[in-house]
Order: structure tokens, then sequence, then C-alpha cells
């Protein structure tokens, strides 16, 4: 039977932050913290029962406090990824977001800002079934915040079950039409060594298209086929093997930092199917990704720095499309007043 646990992880101008901890039959342990609802880590025991850890992380809470650099396992939002300039408009009404980004000098907005809610401090509590805890994360984020319109109301959702099934759920509503595109920022190295390159990661994605992107990060808006690039992942590929080519969209993101367009994937309202799939052969551990989004953002920590060496994690970032409110042929990304945005994650390990 799964067991929970909760704990002090620190504190922030005299307020404290609760750490949570969820542990399933076979021993596998995940860690929650109420600040940026982050997946502090997730661990597995090996042959012998010594527990493995698979994501990439800080060892105290002031850097998990301090954590923009990397957003190692945020929930960030209200947009997760890029928009461009930090501009969109909505029924004719344009909005100026923070720009805390800048690749080649073109500013953009990122991860929803300096203060967005991978900074916050959510407000959390345990939950119990049958066959699986959780831990129920919530936070409030008024109109106008970073520069964003309407009153947004979210809740993240951790499971843990007992066959190795770990999931994220966001669900938001909002009084005003606002761009919505909350997405989880882990970085996985299914290697047990968190210190050590996943360039020799095996994965596989489902998704026959990726889109472009230019000096900026930001998409051109083409959605380009992946056949016969090293953008294919059509068919399980070693990470390392293409990871530095000369192919122009890898040179303009030092690596793997695309969006990949999902097959079987239609609007946020529809079941979780396989995403990606990263297998490490060393271990023999694999790592199954199922989500409801339209795109994958697969980035190979190429901004990593220390203490965390470049490339030791990679990201599957679920999610809307980059700067889908800046481009009328992506799926749309803005939340209306009514409605639910709703974003699944399942991580199944074996």
């Amino acid at each position: 039977m799964p067991t929970s646990t909760t704990d002090t992880h620190g504190e922030i101008n005299g307020q404290t932050v609760r750490l949570f901890t969820l542990i399933n039959a076979s021993g596998m342990q995940t860690r929650i913290s109420e600040l940026g609802a982050h997946l502090i880590s997730v661990t597995t025991p090996d042959e012998s029962g010594h527990p493995q850890e698979l994501t990439v992380g800080h060892n105290s809470f002031e850097d998990w406090a301090n954590n923009s650099a990397a957003y190692l396992g945020a929930s960030v939002g209200r947009f997760g990824n890029r928009i461009a300039h930090g501009e969109f408009t909505i029924n004719g009404q344009q909005y100026t977001l923070a720009t805390n980004n800048d690749p080649a000098g073109i500013p953009c907005h990122l991860h929803g800002g300096p203060e967005g809610f991978h900074s916050k401090i959510w407000k959390g509590e345990l939950l119990t079934e049958e066959n699986r805890h959780g831990v129920r994360l919530q936070l409030s984020s008024p109109d106008g915040e970073e520069g964003y319109p309407g009153n947004l109301d979210v809740t993240v959702t951790y499971w843990l079950n007992d066959d190795n099934q770990l999931s994220w759920h966001a669900e938001a509503t909002t009084d005003k039409a606002t761009p919505v595109n909350i997405i989880n920022h882990t970085y996985w190295n299914l290697s047990g060594k968190p210190d050590t390159l996943i360039t020799d990661h095996q994965i596989q994605i489902h998704a026959d298209y990726f889109l472009p992107i230019n000096a900026g990060m930001i998409p051109t808006g083409e959605v380009r086929s992946v056949t016969d690039t090293p953008m294919d992942f059509t068919r399980p590929q070693q990470i390392g093997k293409g990871i530095e080519s000369d192919y122009e969209p890898i040179q303009l993101g030092a690596g793997y930092d695309h969006c990949w367009v999902l097959r079987d994937h239609h609007d946020h309202h529809t079941e979780p199917n396989t995403a990606a799939i990263v297998h490490h052969p060393g271990s023999g551990r694999t790592l199954e990704v199922l989500t409801n989004q339209p795109g994958v953002q697969f980035y190979t920590g190429n901004f990593l720095s220390s203490p965390h060496p470049r490339r030791s994690g990679l990201c599957l970032e679920t999610e809307g499309f980059p700067d889908a409110p800046n481009h009328p042929n992506f799926p749309s990304a803005i939340l209306q007043p009514g409605e639910t945005y709703r974003h699944d994650i399942i991580w199944k390990f074996s």
C-alpha cells in the first residue's frame, strides 16, 4: 500500500513551505514541494534495494528557492515556454508581459516570467485513495500578474500508485480570456547518476512533425516533417547520435530544444496518449510519458551549468505550442471564462 508523509521544506518571508513524500509498495518514492509545486525527487530501488535518483535537482532549499535558471522540476505558468517579445493580442487588445530571456539578443517571455508559478508558494494537502496517494496544490494568480489578464485559479495534483505510475494534472479557470500553458519542467536521467550525461539514452517520440525555430528560440510558424532529419525519433534513437548535427534547427537550439507535434492529440480534453518513450540501456530503465497535450518540448539540458553538468538531464515538457497566442495556425492557448484548462501527464516507469 502507498504511504505519505509531510515535512518542512523551508521558510520564505516567515511562511513555512511544506514537503510531501509519497512511497508506493515497491519502494518508489517521490517528493513534492509547496514551493513552485516542484517535483523535487523521484527514486526507485536498484537490484540491491538502494534508491536511485532519476531526476536532476538541488541539495538545499535555498537553491530550490532560486531555481529560475533551470526550472528544475517546476510547475511553470501561466504560459510555459516562450512568447515572442512578451506580447500578444486578445480581442484587439494588446498585452505586454515581462521579458526574462533573450536568446541571440531577442527578448521573450519565458515560463511565466521572473515571478511565475515556479516562484510561488502553493497551498498543498495530501490525498489518499485505495491504491494511490497524492498531493493537491492550489494557487490563485491575480488579474495583471506578470501582465496577464484575468484572475486565474490553478490546481496541480500529483498521484503515485503501486504500478510505478506517477501522474501530474493541472486545471485552471479564469474570469477573463488569458493565455494558459501550464507545464511540468522535470529533468530526467534514468541512469540513476544525475551528474552523468543523457546522450546515451534512447528516445522515441510519437510525432511526424516538429516546429522549427528562429534565432530567438521562437517557432517560425512552420510545421515541418521530421523525415530525413536528425529530428526523426519515430523509431528509438540514441540522443547523442544527432545532437551535434549541423542541421540548422539543432544549431539554433544548441542541441535539442524544440516542440514536436504529437500524433493523436487534438485538444486538451482528449485522454492521455503516449508522447515519448525513453530507455537507458545501461540500467535497463524505461520511462513512458503520456499526455493529452498537442506538443512536447524535448530539451536536452543544453544550458544547464554548474553544479549540474551540461546535458545531464532531459526534459519532456508536454504542452500547447510555444508562442501559440501569436500563431493563428497553432492550437489555441487562450482560456475563456466558463472553460476549464486541463493538462494531464502520466509517467510510467519500468
